[in-house]
This record gives structure tokens, sequence and C-alpha cells, in this order.
């Protein structure tokens, strides 16, 4: 009897532990298969970076700078290397009423190969609106996504050595009128002449008809050439407009980060999506993301990052 109950014992120790790996398994199936980013990690970060505990990460607050150290956190992570050992770079400013804020940008780069002096440097504003009314605004998509994307692009880049460096710069303040943008290309960390291109990322996570738009090519139509040939690749619809001025508030040369490099002369690729119902409202949420579109996006923005970075002639 006694051997019985032990065999018993060990049949159900195997049944849960088949349910658990199974569990595992299909845990594992709901996240988007890609072949050139880490998109579980990708999926988790973003998940995190909006999550109610860090209370929309508007800045100068605890919560952003709780975002702010995951982020450190991460660019280690992911191989960015800090600038004289700090990723920091401190700021004040004061807003329209005349109020004092403390912020701060995280920064760091990949060294390049061929071309080490000359920079592509890639942003994206990891701070958000925060608590309006006792309602957090998480800013999911906007723009936990594109920050979470700077980890992802970065760790492809650190495998795959680039020509020339790449500086990620996790902005902080562009909900405050892209503070943390105006203060880098003010006070940057390497020369502005020495700047290829900026690509910034803000909103890349949703779009139902999944189209994402790369803005830019107006002013800078040398640009297109490059991404003739993503479009090809992709697989999302990656379409260019949104930066001709004569379209009035459709136009987004100065909607984001990419604006003050621009007022710099510094050519700009935003990738972005159009506007939807939860664009700057406390549902624009972690479950409103769409996980496939998600990584396909940034998956196309490597590949752009890659192509430019393969085939941009320096001077």
């Amino acid at each position: 009897m006694k051997s019985i109950k032990v065999l018993l014992a060990v049949i159900c120790l195997s049944v849960l532990l088949s349910a658990s790996n199974v569990s595992k398994a299909d845990d594992n199936k709901s996240y988007p298969e890609s072949k050139i980013i880490d998109a579980e990690k990708l999926i988790k970060d973003v998940k995190y970076l909006s999550s109610d505990e860090l209370k929309g990460r508007e800045a100068d607050t605890p919560e952003n700078a709780i975002a702010r150290e995951y982020v450190v956190k991460r660019f280690k992570e992911s191989g960015i290397k800090p600038f004289n050992n700090d990723y920091l770079q401190k700021f004040t400013f004061k807003n329209r009423q005349g109020k004092s804020y403390n912020a701060t940008n995280v920064l760091g780069y990949i060294k390049g190969k061929k071309n080490p002096d000359k920079y592509i440097v890639i942003t994206a504003h990891f701070d958000h609106v925060g608590v309006r009314n006792n309602e957090i605004y998480n800013g999911a998509d906007d723009n936990a996504s594109g920050t979470a994307a700077l980890f992802a692009i970065a760790k492809y880049f650190k495998k795959k050595k680039p020509k020339h460096s790449l500086l990620f710069i996790a902005l902080d303040a562009e909900e405050k009128g892209l503070q943390g943008a105006r203060y880098f290309v003010d006070n940057p960390t390497v020369p502005l002449k020495d700047i290829v291109l900026n690509v910034n990322m803000d909103m890349i996570s949703r779009n139902d008809k999944n189209e994402l738009y790369a803005a830019g090519t107006f002013h800078y139509p040398q640009l297109k050439k490059y991404l003739i040939p993503v479009q090809k690749k992709a697989k999302i619809k990656l379409l260019f407009g949104h930066d001709d001025p004569k379209l009035g508030r459709d136009d987004w040369t100065f909607s984001s980060d990419h604006g003050p490099f621009h007022r710099k002369k510094i050519a700009f690729i935003y990738f972005g999506v159009e506007d939807h119902k939860d664009y700057h409202k406390p549902t624009d949420d972690f479950e409103n993301i769409q996980p496939k579109f998600y990584v396909n996006a940034v998956e196309t923005i490597v590949i752009a990052i890659k192509e430019i970075d393969k085939n941009y002639k320096v001077g």
C-alpha cells in the first residue's frame, strides 16, 4: 500500500511539473518572435516602464527618478558605455509660470568601428505627464515604447558593431516642452558637427492600420534613399510624411525631441504613429499596445539604422 501511495505521489508530481512546463511554454508563446531583437525583453521593459508603480514618470518626481534608475540599469545591460563614467546629464529649467524643475537625461554610446568620431544619435523620451485628477497616465505608447526600444536597438548593435558611433539618449522632460533635447543640443557631449543624424522614436507600439511613419525626408530628402530599401524589408507599412509645414497641425517637424536637433540643422528621422484614442489619456496603458506591431516596428527601425550606418557617406 505504501509503495502505491509513493507511486501516486510521483505521478501527481510529474503531472504538476508537466502542467507547469506547458504553462511556461504557453507564456513564452505570448511574445512575438523576432530574429533581430529580444522581443520578450522588449515587452517586459515597456510593461514595467508603463506600470502604475511609476505613476506616469513625470519630470522631477520620485517615480521619474525610479524610471531613470531603470534606464541606467538597462543601458549597462545593453552594452551602452557612459561618457566619463557618468550616464547622467542633469539640468534645470523653468516652465512658463516660472516654476523650476530638476531633470536628467540618460546617455551613453556604442563606439563605431570605422567612423568612431561621427555619431548617429538615437533618442526617446522616458518621461510622461504623471498623475492628473488622481488618475495615472502611464504613457505606454507615449513613450515607454520608444524608451524600451533604445535597449533593444543597443543590444543588437553591441553584437553587430556599427561603422559610426551610436549615441543613445533617454531624454527627460519632453512633455514639458522638449526640455531634455533642448538642453542636450545646447550642451552636447560630442561636437554637433560630428552628429550625422538624429533618429527619434516617440509612440511606436500600436497602429490599427499597421503603419509606422518616418518623418523628416521633406526637410532632408537625401535620407529617402536609405529608407526605400527598408520599406521592402519591413513587416509593417513604413510611410513617409507628416513633415511638410503646409500640413499645419499634421506637421510633426517640431512635435517631439527631433525638433531641437532640426533647429541646429542636424538631419533627423522621426519614427512614430498617428495619434490614437488613448493619446495623452489615462488609458494609454500596457494592455493597449499591440505587441506584434511593436516588435515589427522596432525591427524596422533597427534595419533603417543599419542601412544608414552602412551606406552614409561621411563628409
